[in-house]
Protein backbone atom coordinates (compact mmCIF):
# COMPACT_ATOMS: atom_id res chain seq x y z
CA UNK A 1 0.00 0.00 0.00
CA UNK A 2 1.28 3.18 -0.89
CA UNK A 3 1.37 6.47 1.69
CA UNK A 4 -1.37 8.34 -0.04
CA UNK A 5 -3.70 5.18 -0.30
CA UNK A 6 -2.82 4.86 4.20
CA UNK A 7 -4.60 8.98 4.20
CA UNK A 8 -7.43 7.52 2.76
CA UNK A 9 -10.69 7.05 4.89
CA UNK A 10 -10.97 3.47 6.41
CA UNK A 11 -13.71 0.85 5.82
CA UNK A 12 -13.44 -1.65 8.63
CA UNK A 13 -14.89 -4.50 9.34
CA UNK A 14 -17.90 -5.13 11.67
CA UNK A 15 -17.58 -8.05 14.07
CA UNK A 16 -19.85 -9.14 17.09
CA UNK A 17 -20.27 -5.22 17.89
CA UNK A 18 -16.83 -4.13 17.35
CA UNK A 19 -15.45 -2.06 14.30
CA UNK A 20 -12.33 -3.98 13.44
CA UNK A 21 -9.63 -4.11 11.01
CA UNK A 22 -9.16 -6.56 8.47
CA UNK A 23 -6.29 -8.93 7.92
CA UNK A 24 -5.23 -7.66 4.62
CA UNK A 25 -6.22 -3.83 2.52
CA UNK A 26 -7.40 -2.89 -0.72
CA UNK A 27 -8.12 0.15 -2.54
CA UNK A 28 -11.74 1.53 -3.16
CA UNK A 29 -12.15 3.44 -6.46
CA UNK A 30 -13.82 6.61 -7.39
CA UNK A 31 -15.29 5.66 -10.41
CA UNK A 32 -15.61 8.42 -12.43
CA UNK A 33 -11.72 9.96 -11.61
CA UNK A 34 -10.16 6.37 -11.64
CA UNK A 35 -8.44 7.41 -8.05
CA UNK A 36 -8.14 5.68 -4.72
CA UNK A 37 -10.83 6.91 -2.70
CA UNK A 38 -10.89 4.69 0.12
CA UNK A 39 -9.07 1.99 2.02
CA UNK A 40 -10.81 -1.13 2.46
CA UNK A 41 -10.50 -3.71 5.13
CA UNK A 42 -10.33 -7.00 3.91
CA UNK A 43 -11.77 -9.95 5.71
CA UNK A 44 -9.48 -12.92 7.03
CA UNK A 45 -11.01 -16.81 7.08
CA UNK A 46 -10.85 -16.48 10.96
CA UNK A 47 -12.95 -13.29 11.06
CA UNK A 48 -15.67 -14.38 9.05
CA UNK A 49 -16.07 -17.30 11.97
CA UNK A 50 -16.02 -14.61 14.16
CA UNK A 51 -18.51 -12.83 12.37
CA UNK A 52 -20.66 -15.39 11.97
CA UNK A 53 -20.58 -16.85 15.07
CA UNK A 54 -20.85 -13.52 16.92
CA UNK A 55 -24.13 -12.90 14.78
CA UNK A 56 -25.37 -16.55 16.37
CA UNK A 57 -24.76 -15.90 19.48
CA UNK A 58 -26.21 -12.36 19.64
CA UNK A 59 -29.45 -14.01 17.81
CA UNK A 60 -29.71 -16.37 20.70
CA UNK A 61 -29.64 -13.58 23.25
CA UNK A 62 -31.98 -11.29 21.57
CA UNK A 63 -34.94 -9.92 23.49
CA UNK A 64 -36.23 -7.59 21.28
CA UNK A 65 -39.93 -7.66 20.48
CA UNK A 66 -41.67 -7.03 17.45
CA UNK A 67 -42.13 -3.52 18.30
CA UNK A 68 -38.57 -2.88 19.19
CA UNK A 69 -37.54 -4.27 15.75
CA UNK A 70 -39.98 -1.92 14.43
CA UNK A 71 -38.74 1.26 16.35
CA UNK A 72 -34.98 0.67 15.62
CA UNK A 73 -35.68 0.28 11.78
CA UNK A 74 -38.11 3.38 12.18
CA UNK A 75 -35.06 5.32 14.25
CA UNK A 76 -32.59 3.87 11.17
CA UNK A 77 -34.61 5.41 8.45
CA UNK A 78 -35.16 9.00 10.26
CA UNK A 79 -31.18 8.60 10.51
CA UNK A 80 -30.57 7.84 6.58
CA UNK A 81 -32.83 11.02 6.23
CA UNK A 82 -30.47 13.03 8.78
CA UNK A 83 -27.10 11.41 6.66
CA UNK A 84 -28.79 12.09 3.18
CA UNK A 85 -26.11 14.73 2.14
CA UNK A 86 -23.31 11.68 3.37
CA UNK A 87 -24.80 8.39 2.03
CA UNK A 88 -25.44 10.54 -1.82
CA UNK A 89 -21.73 11.36 -1.65
CA UNK A 90 -20.37 8.63 -1.08
CA UNK A 91 -23.11 6.73 -4.23
CA UNK A 92 -21.73 9.56 -6.00
CA UNK A 93 -17.61 8.23 -5.51
CA UNK A 94 -18.40 4.91 -4.73
CA UNK A 95 -20.71 4.03 -7.24
CA UNK A 96 -20.29 7.00 -10.00
CA UNK A 97 -24.45 7.31 -9.31
CA UNK A 98 -25.50 10.97 -10.98
CA UNK A 99 -27.25 12.84 -8.35
CA UNK A 100 -30.96 12.23 -9.49
CA UNK A 101 -30.22 8.38 -8.72
CA UNK A 102 -28.33 8.87 -5.81
CA UNK A 103 -30.93 10.91 -3.97
CA UNK A 104 -33.60 8.55 -5.13
CA UNK A 105 -31.78 5.34 -4.15
CA UNK A 106 -31.64 7.14 -0.62
CA UNK A 107 -35.06 8.08 -0.74
CA UNK A 108 -35.92 4.32 -1.87
CA UNK A 109 -33.64 3.00 0.83
CA UNK A 110 -35.97 5.18 3.74
CA UNK A 111 -39.06 4.17 1.95
CA UNK A 112 -37.60 -0.01 2.37
CA UNK A 113 -37.07 0.54 5.86
CA UNK A 114 -40.29 2.07 6.95
CA UNK A 115 -41.87 -0.64 5.20
CA UNK A 116 -39.71 -2.89 6.60
CA UNK A 117 -40.61 -1.21 10.60
CA UNK A 118 -44.61 -1.49 9.89
CA UNK A 119 -43.79 -5.79 9.06
CA UNK A 120 -41.79 -5.96 11.79
CA UNK A 121 -45.09 -5.36 13.94
CA UNK A 122 -47.76 -7.32 12.37
CA UNK A 123 -46.08 -10.57 11.27
CA UNK A 124 -48.01 -12.92 12.48
CA UNK A 125 -49.31 -16.52 11.36
CA UNK A 126 -53.16 -18.03 11.07
CA UNK A 127 -55.70 -19.82 12.66
CA UNK A 128 -55.64 -23.41 11.47
CA UNK A 129 -59.49 -25.26 11.43
CA UNK A 130 -58.67 -28.31 13.29
CA UNK A 131 -62.17 -28.68 14.53
CA UNK A 132 -63.27 -28.29 10.70
CA UNK A 133 -61.70 -32.30 10.13
CA UNK A 134 -63.33 -35.55 12.06
CA UNK A 135 -62.85 -36.33 15.67
CA UNK A 136 -61.37 -33.14 16.17
CA UNK A 137 -63.69 -31.71 18.53
CA UNK A 138 -61.91 -29.19 21.49
CA UNK A 139 -59.16 -28.54 19.48
CA UNK A 140 -57.26 -25.33 18.40
CA UNK A 141 -54.52 -24.64 15.87
CA UNK A 142 -52.69 -21.65 14.89
CA UNK A 143 -49.46 -20.86 13.72
CA UNK A 144 -46.68 -18.62 14.51
CA UNK A 145 -43.85 -16.98 12.33
CA UNK A 146 -40.09 -17.61 14.26
CA UNK A 147 -37.08 -16.25 12.79
CA UNK A 148 -34.15 -18.70 10.80
CA UNK A 149 -31.45 -17.16 12.95
CA UNK A 150 -28.16 -15.91 11.29
CA UNK A 151 -29.05 -14.32 7.69
CA UNK A 152 -25.80 -13.75 5.54
CA UNK A 153 -26.63 -10.89 2.62
CA UNK A 154 -24.10 -11.09 -0.65
CA UNK A 155 -24.83 -7.47 -2.12
CA UNK A 156 -24.03 -5.84 -5.45
CA UNK A 157 -22.80 -2.57 -6.80
CA UNK A 158 -25.38 -1.12 -8.52
CA UNK A 159 -27.60 -0.62 -5.64
CA UNK A 160 -25.58 -0.52 -2.74
CA UNK A 161 -28.09 1.35 -0.30
CA UNK A 162 -31.67 -0.03 -1.41
CA UNK A 163 -30.71 -3.56 -2.25
CA UNK A 164 -29.18 -4.13 1.10
CA UNK A 165 -31.88 -2.58 2.83
CA UNK A 166 -34.22 -5.13 1.09
CA UNK A 167 -32.31 -7.69 2.48
CA UNK A 168 -30.97 -6.79 5.66
CA UNK A 169 -34.45 -4.65 6.83
CA UNK A 170 -36.60 -7.22 6.52
CA UNK A 171 -34.23 -9.81 7.71
CA UNK A 172 -34.11 -8.14 11.31
CA UNK A 173 -37.94 -7.20 11.18
CA UNK A 174 -38.05 -10.96 11.51
CA UNK A 175 -35.84 -11.62 14.24
CA UNK A 176 -32.71 -12.29 12.67
CA UNK A 177 -28.93 -11.51 12.64
CA UNK A 178 -27.36 -10.67 9.58
CA UNK A 179 -24.29 -10.59 8.22
CA UNK A 180 -23.78 -8.77 5.27
CA UNK A 181 -20.97 -8.72 2.60
CA UNK A 182 -20.98 -5.67 0.39
CA UNK A 183 -19.59 -5.60 -3.30
CA UNK A 184 -15.86 -4.53 -2.68
CA UNK A 185 -16.64 -1.81 -5.13
CA UNK A 186 -18.92 0.19 -3.10
CA UNK A 187 -18.38 -0.93 0.53
CA UNK A 188 -18.92 2.26 2.39
CA UNK A 189 -22.70 2.42 2.41
CA UNK A 190 -22.99 -0.81 3.92
CA UNK A 191 -21.16 0.45 7.11
CA UNK A 192 -23.04 3.70 7.07
CA UNK A 193 -25.85 1.61 7.28
CA UNK A 194 -24.79 -0.89 10.17
CA UNK A 195 -23.72 2.45 11.98
CA UNK A 196 -26.99 4.10 11.64
CA UNK A 197 -28.40 0.44 13.21
CA UNK A 198 -26.51 0.80 16.03
CA UNK A 199 -27.03 4.23 16.51
CA UNK A 200 -30.78 3.47 16.34
CA UNK A 201 -30.31 0.90 18.89
CA UNK A 202 -29.41 -2.49 17.37
CA UNK A 203 -28.17 -4.91 20.13
CA UNK A 204 -24.62 -5.35 19.26
CA UNK A 205 -24.10 -8.49 17.37
CA UNK A 206 -27.08 -8.14 15.38
CA UNK A 207 -25.54 -6.51 12.52
CA UNK A 208 -22.30 -7.61 11.22
CA UNK A 209 -20.29 -6.06 8.32
CA UNK A 210 -17.15 -8.35 6.67
CA UNK A 211 -15.72 -6.82 3.34
CA UNK A 212 -13.76 -8.74 0.22
CA UNK A 213 -14.32 -10.74 -2.51
CA UNK A 214 -15.04 -14.26 -3.58
CA UNK A 215 -12.79 -15.75 -0.86
CA UNK A 216 -15.21 -13.99 1.82
CA UNK A 217 -18.17 -15.34 0.32
CA UNK A 218 -17.16 -18.68 -0.11
CA UNK A 219 -16.30 -18.70 3.81
CA UNK A 220 -19.72 -17.95 4.47
CA UNK A 221 -20.99 -20.52 2.47
CA UNK A 222 -18.90 -22.97 4.50
CA UNK A 223 -20.82 -21.39 7.84
CA UNK A 224 -23.13 -24.11 9.07
CA UNK A 225 -24.99 -21.23 11.40
CA UNK A 226 -26.16 -19.08 8.53
CA UNK A 227 -29.33 -20.10 8.07
CA UNK A 228 -30.31 -18.23 4.79
CA UNK A 229 -28.64 -16.56 1.98
CA UNK A 230 -29.87 -13.82 0.31
CA UNK A 231 -27.79 -12.95 -3.16
CA UNK A 232 -28.06 -10.44 -5.88
CA UNK A 233 -25.61 -10.95 -8.47
CA UNK A 234 -24.77 -13.02 -11.33
CA UNK A 235 -26.33 -16.53 -12.40
CA UNK A 236 -23.44 -18.24 -12.24
CA UNK A 237 -22.37 -17.26 -8.88
CA UNK A 238 -26.13 -17.28 -8.09
CA UNK A 239 -25.79 -20.87 -9.36
CA UNK A 240 -22.93 -21.92 -7.21
CA UNK A 241 -24.12 -20.41 -4.14
CA UNK A 242 -27.36 -22.50 -4.40
CA UNK A 243 -25.42 -25.71 -5.17
CA UNK A 244 -23.20 -25.33 -1.78
CA UNK A 245 -25.95 -24.18 0.42
CA UNK A 246 -27.83 -27.84 0.20
CA UNK A 247 -30.84 -27.91 2.59
CA UNK A 248 -30.88 -24.31 3.94
CA UNK A 249 -32.66 -21.31 2.49
CA UNK A 250 -31.93 -18.98 -0.05
CA UNK A 251 -33.02 -16.24 -2.21
CA UNK A 252 -31.52 -15.70 -5.86
CA UNK A 253 -31.72 -12.22 -7.54
CA UNK A 254 -29.75 -13.14 -10.36
CA UNK A 255 -29.02 -12.25 -14.15
CA UNK A 256 -31.14 -10.74 -16.77
CA UNK A 257 -31.92 -9.80 -20.77
CA UNK A 258 -34.26 -7.37 -19.77
CA UNK A 259 -36.98 -6.54 -22.42
CA UNK A 260 -39.80 -4.21 -22.87
CA UNK A 261 -42.81 -4.35 -25.70
CA UNK A 262 -44.20 -1.24 -27.59
CA UNK A 263 -47.27 -2.62 -29.44
CA UNK A 264 -48.83 -0.60 -32.67
CA UNK A 265 -51.93 1.21 -30.41
CA UNK A 266 -48.90 2.50 -27.82
CA UNK A 267 -49.18 5.83 -26.74
CA UNK A 268 -45.66 7.11 -27.26
CA UNK A 269 -45.88 10.28 -25.38
CA UNK A 270 -46.23 8.37 -22.23
CA UNK A 271 -44.02 5.63 -23.15
CA UNK A 272 -40.92 7.11 -24.53
CA UNK A 273 -39.82 9.08 -21.46
CA UNK A 274 -39.84 6.09 -19.22
CA UNK A 275 -38.10 4.22 -21.95
CA UNK A 276 -35.31 6.42 -21.98
CA UNK A 277 -35.01 6.55 -18.42
CA UNK A 278 -35.47 2.66 -17.83
CA UNK A 279 -32.71 1.91 -20.36
CA UNK A 280 -30.03 4.34 -18.95
CA UNK A 281 -30.65 5.32 -15.25
CA UNK A 282 -27.50 4.31 -13.58
CA UNK A 283 -25.60 3.76 -16.40
CA UNK A 284 -27.99 1.03 -17.04
CA UNK A 285 -26.36 -1.00 -14.61
CA UNK A 286 -29.84 -2.73 -13.24
CA UNK A 287 -31.00 -6.44 -14.09
CA UNK A 288 -34.29 -4.61 -15.29
CA UNK A 289 -32.93 -1.81 -17.82
CA UNK A 290 -34.12 -1.91 -20.91
CA UNK A 291 -31.53 -3.79 -23.17
CA UNK A 292 -34.03 -5.15 -26.15
CA UNK A 293 -36.62 -2.95 -27.02
CA UNK A 294 -39.21 -4.78 -29.26
CA UNK A 295 -41.24 -2.37 -31.17
CA UNK A 296 -44.45 -3.43 -33.63
CA UNK A 297 -42.96 -2.84 -36.64
CA UNK A 298 -45.69 -0.42 -38.20
CA UNK A 299 -44.53 2.03 -35.38
CA UNK A 300 -40.17 1.32 -35.43
CA UNK A 301 -39.64 4.30 -37.95
CA UNK A 302 -41.01 6.85 -35.56
CA UNK A 303 -40.00 5.28 -32.38
CA UNK A 304 -36.20 5.32 -34.04
CA UNK A 305 -36.53 9.03 -34.78
CA UNK A 306 -37.45 10.08 -32.01
CA UNK A 307 -35.98 8.18 -29.34
CA UNK A 308 -32.70 8.52 -30.90
CA UNK A 309 -33.04 12.36 -29.96
CA UNK A 310 -33.70 11.84 -26.65
CA UNK A 311 -30.91 9.64 -26.01
CA UNK A 312 -28.46 11.72 -28.24
CA UNK A 313 -29.62 14.89 -25.71
CA UNK A 314 -29.00 12.94 -22.28
CA UNK A 315 -26.24 14.33 -20.31
CA UNK A 316 -23.31 11.68 -19.65
CA UNK A 317 -19.94 12.21 -17.52
CA UNK A 318 -19.21 13.40 -14.01
CA UNK A 319 -21.25 12.11 -11.50
CA UNK A 320 -20.85 15.30 -9.65
CA UNK A 321 -22.15 17.57 -12.12
CA UNK A 322 -25.99 17.69 -11.12
CA UNK A 323 -26.67 18.26 -14.98
CA UNK A 324 -25.31 15.11 -15.25
CA UNK A 325 -28.23 12.25 -16.10
CA UNK A 326 -25.74 9.08 -17.31
CA UNK A 327 -22.41 8.70 -15.44
CA UNK A 328 -19.62 6.16 -15.47
CA UNK A 329 -19.84 2.43 -15.11
CA UNK A 330 -18.47 0.59 -12.49
CA UNK A 331 -15.03 -0.02 -13.71
CA UNK A 332 -12.40 0.62 -17.11
CA UNK A 333 -12.77 -3.31 -17.64
CA UNK A 334 -16.75 -3.14 -17.39
CA UNK A 335 -16.54 0.31 -19.33
CA UNK A 336 -13.79 -1.77 -21.82
CA UNK A 337 -15.75 -4.67 -22.60
CA UNK A 338 -19.25 -2.85 -23.29
CA UNK A 339 -17.41 -0.24 -25.80
CA UNK A 340 -16.34 -4.02 -27.41
CA UNK A 341 -19.47 -5.34 -27.52
CA UNK A 342 -21.00 -2.30 -29.37
CA UNK A 343 -18.10 -2.37 -31.78
CA UNK A 344 -19.09 -6.03 -32.33
CA UNK A 345 -22.36 -5.29 -32.92
CA UNK A 346 -21.49 -2.55 -35.44
CA UNK A 347 -19.28 -4.60 -37.37
CA UNK A 348 -22.21 -7.23 -37.63
CA UNK A 349 -24.11 -4.49 -39.66
CA UNK A 350 -26.08 -2.96 -36.43
CA UNK A 351 -26.83 1.17 -37.14
CA UNK A 352 -25.50 2.96 -34.35
CA UNK A 353 -28.51 5.44 -33.76
CA UNK A 354 -27.08 7.35 -30.37
CA UNK A 355 -23.59 7.24 -29.13
CA UNK A 356 -20.06 8.61 -29.15
CA UNK A 357 -16.54 7.22 -28.29
CA UNK A 358 -16.20 5.80 -24.69
CA UNK A 359 -14.19 8.34 -21.86
CA UNK A 360 -12.54 6.30 -18.99
CA UNK A 361 -15.58 4.02 -17.04
CA UNK A 362 -17.77 6.81 -19.06
CA UNK A 363 -20.10 4.75 -22.32
CA UNK A 364 -22.07 6.84 -23.83
CA UNK A 365 -25.45 6.37 -24.04
CA UNK A 366 -26.13 4.12 -26.86
CA UNK A 367 -29.06 3.20 -29.58
CA UNK A 368 -28.87 0.96 -31.66
CA UNK A 369 -31.01 -0.78 -34.31
CA UNK A 370 -30.97 -3.53 -36.77
CA UNK A 371 -28.73 -5.64 -34.36
CA UNK A 372 -27.85 -9.34 -35.82
CA UNK A 373 -29.44 -11.48 -33.14
CA UNK A 374 -26.21 -13.79 -32.59
CA UNK A 375 -24.37 -10.35 -31.33
CA UNK A 376 -23.50 -9.95 -27.91
CA UNK A 377 -25.41 -7.15 -27.07
CA UNK A 378 -28.61 -9.56 -28.20
CA UNK A 379 -27.92 -12.76 -26.36
CA UNK A 380 -25.75 -11.71 -23.31
CA UNK A 381 -26.64 -9.48 -20.50
CA UNK A 382 -25.14 -5.65 -20.87
CA UNK A 383 -24.91 -4.57 -18.22
CA UNK A 384 -24.37 -0.87 -19.51
CA UNK A 385 -26.17 2.56 -21.52
CA UNK A 386 -27.30 0.53 -24.34
CA UNK A 387 -29.99 -0.49 -25.76
CA UNK A 388 -31.18 -2.47 -29.05
CA UNK A 389 -34.37 -1.81 -31.49
CA UNK A 390 -35.99 -4.82 -32.56
CA UNK A 391 -38.74 -4.89 -34.72
CA UNK A 392 -41.95 -7.31 -34.51
CA UNK A 393 -45.00 -8.49 -36.62
CA UNK A 394 -47.03 -9.95 -33.91
CA UNK A 395 -47.58 -9.81 -29.82
CA UNK A 396 -47.51 -13.48 -30.23
CA UNK A 397 -43.68 -13.09 -31.95
CA UNK A 398 -42.23 -10.59 -29.38
CA UNK A 399 -43.39 -12.75 -26.16
CA UNK A 400 -41.88 -15.66 -27.70
CA UNK A 401 -38.44 -14.03 -28.10
CA UNK A 402 -38.54 -12.30 -24.89
CA UNK A 403 -39.26 -16.29 -23.65
CA UNK A 404 -36.65 -17.78 -25.55
CA UNK A 405 -33.86 -16.27 -23.32
CA UNK A 406 -33.22 -18.09 -20.32
CA UNK A 407 -33.66 -15.38 -17.80
CA UNK A 408 -37.39 -14.52 -16.88
CA UNK A 409 -36.98 -10.87 -14.76
CA UNK A 410 -39.61 -8.82 -15.27
CA UNK A 411 -41.01 -7.47 -18.73
CA UNK A 412 -42.81 -3.99 -19.69
CA UNK A 413 -45.33 -3.72 -22.41
CA UNK A 414 -46.95 -0.34 -23.80
CA UNK A 415 -50.67 -1.17 -25.30
CA UNK A 416 -54.25 0.36 -25.02
CA UNK A 417 -55.32 -3.46 -25.77
CA UNK A 418 -56.72 -5.47 -22.52
CA UNK A 419 -56.89 -8.74 -24.59
CA UNK A 420 -52.99 -7.59 -25.00
CA UNK A 421 -52.25 -6.69 -22.01
CA UNK A 422 -53.88 -10.44 -20.03
CA UNK A 423 -52.38 -12.20 -22.99
CA UNK A 424 -48.88 -11.23 -22.18
CA UNK A 425 -49.58 -11.30 -18.23
CA UNK A 426 -50.47 -15.46 -18.65
CA UNK A 427 -47.62 -15.81 -21.36
CA UNK A 428 -44.50 -14.48 -20.49
CA UNK A 429 -42.27 -16.49 -18.49
CA UNK A 430 -41.44 -13.50 -15.84
CA UNK A 431 -41.51 -12.90 -12.62
CA UNK A 432 -43.15 -9.35 -13.60
CA UNK A 433 -45.14 -7.88 -15.99
CA UNK A 434 -45.96 -4.48 -16.16
CA UNK A 435 -48.60 -2.54 -18.42
CA UNK A 436 -47.74 0.32 -19.90
CA UNK A 437 -44.56 0.74 -17.64
CA UNK A 438 -41.13 -0.73 -18.36
CA UNK A 439 -39.38 -3.87 -16.82
CA UNK A 440 -37.78 -1.52 -15.28
CA UNK A 441 -40.43 -0.69 -13.00
CA UNK A 442 -40.68 -1.13 -9.05
CA UNK A 443 -42.14 -0.04 -6.18
CA UNK A 444 -40.70 -0.91 -2.86
CA UNK A 445 -43.84 -2.81 -0.87
CA UNK A 446 -44.16 -4.76 -4.45
CA UNK A 447 -43.15 -8.69 -4.53
CA UNK A 448 -39.99 -8.37 -6.87
CA UNK A 449 -38.05 -11.52 -8.24
CA UNK A 450 -37.57 -14.15 -11.42
CA UNK A 451 -38.23 -17.20 -12.35
CA UNK A 452 -35.75 -19.47 -14.96
CA UNK A 453 -32.07 -18.31 -14.68
CA UNK A 454 -32.93 -14.88 -13.24
CA UNK A 455 -33.24 -16.65 -9.92
CA UNK A 456 -36.28 -17.59 -7.39
CA UNK A 457 -37.88 -15.92 -3.96
CA UNK A 458 -39.06 -12.28 -3.52
CA UNK A 459 -37.93 -8.99 -1.95
CA UNK A 460 -40.04 -6.66 -0.73
CA UNK A 461 -40.71 -5.94 2.93
CA UNK A 462 -43.87 -7.94 3.03
CA UNK A 463 -42.54 -10.84 1.16
CA UNK A 464 -39.08 -11.13 2.30
CA UNK A 465 -39.91 -11.12 5.94
CA UNK A 466 -41.98 -14.09 5.08
CA UNK A 467 -38.70 -15.64 3.26
CA UNK A 468 -36.50 -14.82 6.45
CA UNK A 469 -38.73 -16.49 8.97
CA UNK A 470 -40.67 -20.20 9.20
CA UNK A 471 -44.55 -21.02 10.46
CA UNK A 472 -44.43 -23.19 13.78
CA UNK A 473 -47.64 -24.69 14.38
CA UNK A 474 -49.19 -24.78 17.59
CA UNK A 475 -52.02 -27.20 19.09
CA UNK A 476 -53.83 -26.91 22.28
CA UNK A 477 -56.28 -29.49 23.43
CA UNK A 478 -59.19 -28.65 25.59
Amino acid sequence: MTDSETALPEVRLLIDGQWTDGGDRMAVLDKYRMTPAASLHVASHQQVRDAVRGAQRAFAASALTPHDRGAVLERAAALFERDMAQLVAALQTEGGFTQTDAQNEVRRCIQTFRLSAEEARRLAGEMVPLEGAPQQAGRIGFTIRVPLGVVCAITPFNAPLNTVAHKVAPALAAGNAVVLKPSTHTPTLGNMMAACLIEAGLPAGLISVVHGGADVANWLIDEPDVRFFAFTGSTDVGRSIQQRAGLRRTQMELGSIAFTIVDSDANLDQALPKIVAAGFRKAGQVCTSIQMLLVQRERIAEVETRLAQLVNELPYGDPRDPATLVGPVISLAAAERIERWIDDAVSRGARKLAGAARTGAVVPPTLLADVDSSAQVSCQEVFGPVMSLVPFDTLDEAIDRVNATPYGLATGLFTNRLDAAFRAARRLHVGGVHINETSSSRVDLMPYGGSKDSGFGREGPHYAVREMSEERLITLST
